[in-house]
């Protein structure tokens, strides 16, 4: 998730995932695979900074992960298996 502000300055956390594509008009509008849009205050450069830092740290933890620093067993007791 990354976090974003509205036109009426209301903070909301959007899924990074879920995004299409980012347009500057010259508000940045964020249209999702949804369809949907929202305008934020955010430029285009700086939402595009905060999506690759979010796919970042989730590349970084799943090298965490696969790292011998967890073993099977505590990946066992995590996921509930």
């Amino acid at each position: 998730m990354i976090e974003v502000t509205r036109l009426d300055n209301s903070k909301v956390l959007i899924n990074a995932e879920l995004i299409q594509s980012l347009q500057a008009t010259p508000d940045t509008v964020i249209t999702f695979t949804t369809r949907e849009r929202m305008m934020v205050k955010e430029c285009v450069e700086e939402v595009s900074k905060k999506i690759v830092d979010y796919h970042r740290s989730i590349r970084a933890a799943a090298a965490y992960l696969d790292s011998e620093h967890i073993s099977s067993d505590t990946l066992r007791k995590v996921s509930g298996m």
